[in-house]
């Protein structure tokens, strides 16, 4: 259940914002083994002003931030990363401008059905 924000600093045509998000969901299913309905993904434009570029980077600086529950390999981790930058390279997002954190606050950590996850059966296998 990882939820994942994606940051821009530039405004893009609906296409191609459905095709990011698209491009991130696929990239966890594969990587992470997730079930196929688990999507939860925010797509933030910010004003340029709002949003610095760093140096190096263009206006296509990406950056995307994930919330996952902790117990994924570092393969599995690999996995995820290489996948994102492959589909944001086919979008016209080169590498160097694609930032990808990983947060991963411990099961206790997170609520659902009003209990922590580490109380929920979660219908998935956290250690892929």
């Amino acid at each position: 259940m990882p939820i994942v924000k994606i940051e821009v600093c530039r405004s893009r045509p609906v296409e191609q914002v459905s095709a990011l998000i698209e491009a991130v969901y696929q990239a966890q299913l594969i990587a992470f083994k997730l079930p196929e309905d688990d999507k939860q993904i925010r797509y933030v434009e910010h004003r340029p002003e709002y949003f610095p570029v760093p140096p190096g980077k263009t206006e296509n600086y990406t950056f995307v931030e994930f919330q996952i529950f902790p117990g994924r390999s570092l393969d599995a981790k690999r996995n995820l990363y290489q996948g994102i930058v492959s589909r944001f390279g086919e979008l016209g997002i080169q590498p160097s401008d694609i930032i990808i954190v990983l947060h991963e606050p411990s099961l206790e950590n997170w609520g659902i059905r009003g209990l922590p996850a580490s109380e929920v059966d979660l219908g998935f296998n956290l250690n892929v």
